[in-house]
């Protein structure tokens, strides 16, 4: 057994075959700039797409079918959603949201909303369903609604309707006007 070290490197490297490479790994590849470019280009265009409306999904309250819906911002009056709830303030506008996917109701309702607004509205009602599903999971469109109506600042109260206007499948939306501002909290 040879104890030089070329010897003792010739016997290790046996079998081993060279690899032959002509190009030099000079690190990262340069980036395509036609697809840079688009790219910047789609960015700008969704940015100017988003709507900020301060209807946030990231803590959705889940609420049954059947259950009633009542909320009220500090400083409403509990006698005005206890009169508006049995009827004695009447809707002057009515949105159903039946049937919509969660992100086409959340538009659809932000515009009611600023429109009835816009008109100095006091009161609307929003037909969200029960959506009693089968799965046993709750009702999406509802539980959405429940939380928006929460987060919008001109929202200053709601409850679930009479029966005769949709009972636990709609609410009556407590509104701020314009024309009257401090009167309404």
């Amino acid at each position: 057994m040879p104890d030089d070290d070329f010897s003792l490197f010739a016997e290790q490297m046996q079998g081993v075959r060279r690899i032959v490479v002509d190009q030099a790994d000079i690190g990262k590849a340069k980036p395509n700039r036609a697809v840079q470019r688009v790219r910047r280009e789609n960015a700008q265009q969704n940015i100017a797409t988003i709507t900020v409306d301060g209807l946030s999904d990231q803590f959705v309250i889940d609420v049954g079918a059947e259950d009633a819906l009542y909320w009220a911002r500090d400083g409403v009056q509990d006698s005005q959603l206890r009169r508006m709830k049995a009827g004695q303030i009447a809707f002057e506008g009515t949105l159903d949201l039946h049937g919509m996917s969660v992100e086409k109701a959340r538009t659809i309702l932000r515009e009611f909303l600023t429109e009835a607004l816009r008109l100095e509205v006091r009161c609307v009602r929003v037909t969200h369903g029960k959506a009693a599903r089968l799965d046993g999971k709750k009702p999406m469109i509802k539980s959405h609604v429940n939380t928006w109506l929460r987060q919008h600042e001109k929202v200053l109260g709601f409850t679930s309707c009479m029966p005769k206007h949709g009972g636990t499948g709609a609410v009556y939306v407590l509104l701020k006007r314009h024309m009257m501002d401090g009167r309404d909290d």
